[in-house]
């Protein structure tokens, strides 16, 4: 019995898929969990359908994600940190400390998680960093940390 598969069934498929399988199977365990339904011509069309839909969903994201990437990269982004004459930090420079300014310099969101330090910031000077802002896109800057 053909069928698509309406979520991930291990050892079977993932989502979306069109699987053969057993009579018994896909009556007495795909369908009654709504695991899967019938393969006929309006679950193919509507399948189609949603697949060109995230199709489009992802190139919008990934167009969204480069400009963001862009202005990221364009921009200066300075901290102020509290330091001691001879130029060492009083603590470090955190990722939510690089999040809080680029959202202060640009206006922007990013979640901190996504900001990748190439090493611990714990004194004055510039540090590249790396931001994912989707998974074919990287943003990569410099952040000039100075004395408060």
């Amino acid at each position: 019995m053909k069928l698509v598969l309406f979520s991930d069934v291990k050892a079977l498929g993932k989502r979306g898929d069109v699987v053969d399988v057993a009579d018994g199977y896909a009556r007495n365990f795909l369908l009654p969990r709504k695991l899967a339904g019938e393969a006929d011509r309006g679950a193919l069309a509507q399948l189609e359908a949603q697949q060109k839909a995230a199709e489009r969903r992802d190139a919008q994201e990934l167009a969204e994600a480069r400009d963001l990437a862009a202005r990221i990269e364009a921009a200066r982004i300075t901290i102020a940190a509290k330091a001691g004459g001879s130029g060492k930090l009083f603590g470090a420079v955190t990722n939510a400390d690089v999040a809080a300014a680029i959202a202060s310099a640009l206006s922007i969101a990013v979640d901190k998680h996504k900001i990748e330090l190439s090493r611990q910031i714990k004194a004055l000077g510039s540090y590249p960093i790396e931001i994912r802002l989707h998974k074919n896109v990287v943003a990569r800057t410099a952040v000039e940390v100075v004395s408060a």
